[in-house]
């Protein structure tokens, strides 16, 4: 480690194999809790590069406990987290919209870090407690359209860093590569991102893989469909910026968005969403990512998603979905 750290202090770059290499020498817990905050610290301080962000992925998905829902067709929507916007749990709202729209969700998600209430927060206040079994699994996207995949159980080998990353309470690469890392390895992916070259780097990433896929990143720094302006999205064979007036829906404030403070805060929010009683602004925030989601998969119109996320939330489907996942895993 002492070799890498020298080079990345001069400003060098590691190979997609040393970054690989770095990661697997991680999980045998071969460096100290010093070398470890050391390597995360300099690509704070410095832009990832496409060969290093690859090693990263690749040695997370070496390392990951494998789980096989290749017959549900599942899609992920997942954040990079790390914008600093502390809106509320967007995309984990926006996974039960899609799953009561009819479109499995294979939700990959952690505790906060860098954020008040992290995907995996949030739900657990719900009552979903987390499985890693396969079965489980399986049954929760038949009965419920929606599974939860809990990060530290199928990523056991970043036990070393967990509690680094916790200390730090700040974005690390490991907050650029959640999403890239959902061990079931899903058919269609929904990525937020948190900057403009995050994004360019995942489109690079995704167009070597045969997933279908939608990076968003909004450009006033959200990693999700904001609706507070322009959102810019690279998918399979194009790329688009839209506005809210593209969905037919007002601008909103960042005040319009925030999630609160702490996970019961945050927890209240999502069943205010999911009952059917939040906000306008809340309610359009969903359903503009969720209908990127529903379109993703569907292969139709952006617009034609935002009203079939409309229709699951309105008619209570969404919420039969999340009941449903609670009663399962109790």
């Amino acid at each position: 480690m002492r070799k890498i750290l020298n080079r990345l202090i001069n400003h060098e770059n590691i190979s997609s194999e040393e970054a690989r290499n770095v990661l697997i020498n991680i999980s045998k817990g071969q460096y100290n809790q010093s070398q470890i905050a050391s390597f995360l610290t300099v690509f704070m301080m410095r832009s990832i590069t496409l060969e290093e962000l690859k090693g990263f992925r690749d040695a997370l998905l070496e390392l990951c406990i494998r789980i096989d829902l290749s017959n549900f067709n599942t899609i992920d929507l997942c954040g990079t987290g790390g914008d600093g916007k502390d809106t509320f749990n967007i995309s984990t709202i926006s996974s039960f919209v899609t799953a009561g729209a009819g479109v499995k969700v294979a939700k990959h998600g952690n505790y906060g870090v860098s954020s008040a209430s992290g995907s995996s927060n949030v739900m657990e206040a719900l009552g979903i407690h987390f499985s890693k079994k396969a079965d489980f699994l399986k049954y929760a996207l038949d009965q419920a359209g929606i599974c939860v995949l809990h990060a530290p159980l199928f990523h056991p080998a970043m036990k070393h860093v967990a509690p680094i990353r916790k200390e730090l309470g700040v974005k690390t690469f490991f907050n650029m590569l959640g999403p890239m890392v959902n061990p079931s390895f899903p058919q269609n992916q929904m990525v937020g991102v948190f900057n403009l070259e995050l994004q360019r780097l995942y489109g690079y990433l995704y167009q070597n893989t045969d997933k279908n896929y939608s990076i968003v990143h909004a450009l006033d720094g959200y990693d999700e469909i904001s609706l507070t302006g322009k959102t810019k999205i690279i998918s399979n064979n194009a790329e688009t910026i839209i506005e809210p007036s593209d969905l037919k829906v007002e601008q909103l404030e960042q005040a319009d968005i925030f999630g609160g403070a702490t996970v019961k805060e945050a927890a209240k929010i999502f069943k205010n969403i999911i009952n059917n009683k939040g906000t306008e602004a809340q309610n359009n925030v969903v359903f503009a990512n969720a209908g990127l989601a529903i379109a993703t998969v569907k292969n139709i119109s952006h617009q034609e998603g935002f009203e079939l996320a409309k229709e699951s939330l309105e008619s209570g489907k969404a919420k039969a979905s999340l009941e449903r996942l609670i009663q399962l895993s109790k």
